[in-house]
């Protein structure tokens, strides 16, 4: 058994490890760079220096690095030994405090939207006191921001970062409007519910697909899949539940705090929830979550997979972001009370979240927005491209006695009763949990349910941050200037509420009736990344950006630039994985079985009286799919051609998903069916049967 009060947090340099090393005053200067963003002096990052080097080497590290994230979705790091001669022959570990402020890595080679061309190749790592460093395999990890010479983000924390700034100026003027002296800071939080596949390592080396892409491009259904839903919170198989241990105490080490571990709705498919954290930090661990899932799972004879939708026709893999804001003295500003109607604090902070949405609705789509989430967005484990807030019953009722100007008749805790005596009762939560709505209220916060599980949490907190600032700014302008600060308050909810209101459904969101109901009422359906991302650069969205100083035009323009770039490449990669698998392995190996069938066949014909239909039927319908097959990879191949000379990223974003991606989608249909007939001995790949039951 792990002694998890032991080995929580003891590979991270954290806050009670820096009051024991640190001398008291320098410690108290970093205390307040991470409580109030006081920037840290060089003299002090000195001392902070070599305390981290030492405390590093005593846990086994020899190096150390810069751990960054820049566009690409992944975390990147380049690793520089403390070791340094001393002339003699001999050598000592150092590490100055210049190291741990700053870094260069070549900036030429990431995502840049054409900030940095490839001979510019410098880029600079800055140090984030707030989210601690930590040791892993026997290096010194230092969270840093990663910007380019000239001074644009380059990664997704310096604009999250940025953003929470953002939402902490704006909130605090609100807090101060209430008459709250206490509070110094407010902080976003988030925790990130990431669901994933284990598959077995031996049918995944088999298949070139996920190997290339992360998803099966090909795969008839098995006989069974989540028909039964017998997989959902089921007893965890032993080898999964030993992957899951180690996985806990691998996080639990790094100060990770995973609380929540179960098997998801289809066969392979798994979850594990952490403890909220600022959203900076819950962005950092999730990025090791992911890293560590895909390490641990190799020890174990396994691959996780982090795709949204791995296999056709069975659940796909979400990240539910659960999103709040909370101040430095535990208050959360989320947080309703027993009476949400008389409480206009939080009235006044969940309307600038419903107008966030609702004004922002497109920014939020794209933050969510690429060629894996596209294939789950309206699915059954997933809310559809259209953005809608779910604030259940009470809060609705709430709502619509601010716009009748009627007093609130609900209220109070309802014990739940279920008919048995020996049961406790227990209050029922204010809300239900709406799994079909993109951003649901569940008691004091926010769940994001659209973000897709490899994506990183960055780009949505980025968002609402941002927008929920912008709100609470306006807000401020307002009440700020008013005479009478009451009066003004309850016309400032009740307008927002009314202007807002179209942007909360409390109904099923799978409902083909919603898709009618959203258009009338002028929601946006961006079902496809390529629909959503024009929006990105509107001018209300460069506004919202550029004004509360998250992001310049310019870097704006950079990221559009790269989304697209990632979307395109995305399907022209996965084209040509799927032209490869068709032509080296799936039409030779039906060819192969067509051949034997022919030559029974052929030898049944000899005989009088024998039954060839089965041969004679199969074989038919073989060649007329590998006609169809053989005539459709060649489209695919000239269009993956074509391509190559489109030059606007719109238009080639656009061409990868109508002429490309449908051709794919068409090919699949001609091979999943010959599938279905071929042979087990010909068929050249392992069955979805196969991986989806792989682990036992």
């Amino acid at each position: 058994m792990s002694n998890v009060p032991e080995i929580f947090g003891s590979m991270v340099f954290s806050e009670a490890v820096m009051q024991a090393r640190l001398p008291h005053a320098t410690y108290k200067e970093v205390v307040q760079a991470i409580r109030q963003g006081k920037r840290l002096t060089p003299e002090i990052a000195t001392v902070v220096a070599t305390a981290m080097k030492n405390w590093a080497v005593e846990k086994g590290a020899t190096h150390f690095t810069h751990w960054f994230q820049p566009m690409t979705g992944v975390t990147a790091e380049k690793h520089d030994a403390f070791v340094h001669p001393t002339g003699d022959g001999r050598a000592i570990m150092e590490f100055s405090g210049k190291e741990l402020i700053q870094g260069e890595p070549d900036a030429s080679s990431f995502p840049s939207g054409g900030l940095r061309a490839t001979f510019e190749a410098r880029g600079y790592t800055a140090w984030d006191p707030t989210s601690y460093a930590f040791v892993k395999d026997g290096v010194l990890y230092i969270p840093t921001a990663f910007v380019s010479y000239t001074g644009e983000a380059l990664d997704k924390k310096t604009p999250l970062l940025r953003s929470m700034q953002a939402l902490n100026k704006q909130a605090m003027r609100i807090l101060r409007l209430f008459g709250d002296t206490q509070t110094q800071a407010v902080r976003a939080t988030a925790g990130a519910e990431q669901e994933y596949f284990l598959v077995d390592k031996s049918v995944y080396d088999k298949r070139k697909d996920l190997i290339y892409t992360g998803r099966t491009l090909f795969g008839a259904r098995p006989p069974k899949g989540q028909e039964m839903e017998d997989h959902y919170f089921g007893a965890i198989k032993p080898r999964v539940a030993a992957f899951m241990k180690e996985l806990n105490d691998e996080l639990w080490k790094l100060g990770v705090v995973a609380k929540t571990e179960h098997n998801e709705v289809a066969p392979a498919q798994h979850e594990l929830a952490p403890l909220f954290s600022t959203v900076n930090i819950a962005a950092d661990h999730n990025q090791l979550t992911m890293e560590l899932m895909k390490t641990v799972a190799k020890r174990h004879g396994m691959e996780c997979l982090l795709h949204e939708k791995p296999f056709a026709g069975v659940n796909g893999s979400g990240k539910h972001n659960n999103w709040s804001i909370s101040t430095d003295t535990g208050e959360n500003l989320l947080e309703p009370g027993d009476t949400p109607a008389e409480n206009a604090q939080f009235l006044l902070f969940l309307c600038a979240v419903l107008k966030a949405v609702n004004e922002y609705q497109d920014l939020l789509r794209i933050s969510v927005a690429s060629a894996g989430n596209d294939h789950r967005l309206g699915a059954n484990e997933a809310p559809p491209a259209i953005m809608s807030v779910y604030v259940g019953d009470e809060l609705e009722g709430v709502l619509k006695a601010i716009m009748s100007g009627e007093k609130f008749a609900g209220g109070g805790k309802e014990l739940f009763k279920v008919g048995v005596s020996v049961l406790p009762r227990f209050s029922k939560d204010a809300t239900d949990r709406n799994r079909t709505s993109s951003f649901a209220f569940t008691g004091n916060k926010f769940e994001f349910r659209s973000p897709g599980s490899s994506q990183s949490i960055s780009e949505a907190n980025i968002v609402l941050n941002t927008a929920v600032a912008e709100e609470l700014r306006r807000f401020a302008d307002r009440l700020e200037a008013a005479d009478d600060f009451d009066a003004d308050l309850h016309d400032l909810i009740e307008q927002t509420v009314k202007e807002n209101i179209r942007i909360v459904f409390n109904g099923d969101g799978y409902d083909e009736s919603w898709v009618e109901e959203a258009k009338r009422r002028g929601l946006l359906n961006l079902r496809t990344t390529p629909e959503a991302l024009p929006h990105y650069l509107a001018e209300k969205n460069i506004q919202l950006f550029e004004g509360n100083k998250v992001f310049t035009e310019t870097e704006m323009r950079a990221r559009y630039e790269i989304m697209q770039e990632n979307y395109a490449k995305t399907i022209r990669i996965e084209a040509m994985t799927t032209s490869d698998m068709v032509r080296k392995d799936i039409l030779p190996a039906v060819s192969a079985y067509g051949g034997m069938l022919a030559k029974t066949l052929a030898a049944k014909k000899m005989v009088e009286g024998v039954d060839s239909s089965y041969e004679q039927s199969a074989l038919k319908r073989l060649c007329e799919l590998t006609a169809m097959t053989s005539k459709a990879a060649d489209a695919l191949d000239e269009y993956i051609m074509q391509s190559a000379s489109i030059t606007g990223c719109e238009d080639l974003s656009c061409f990868c998903r109508d002429k490309i991606f449908a051709t794919m989608s068409e090919l699949r249909i001609y091979v999943d069916e010959m599938e279905t007939i071929t042979s087990a001995k010909y068929w050249p790949y392992p069955t979805y049967g196969e991986m989806l039951f792989s682990v036992r």
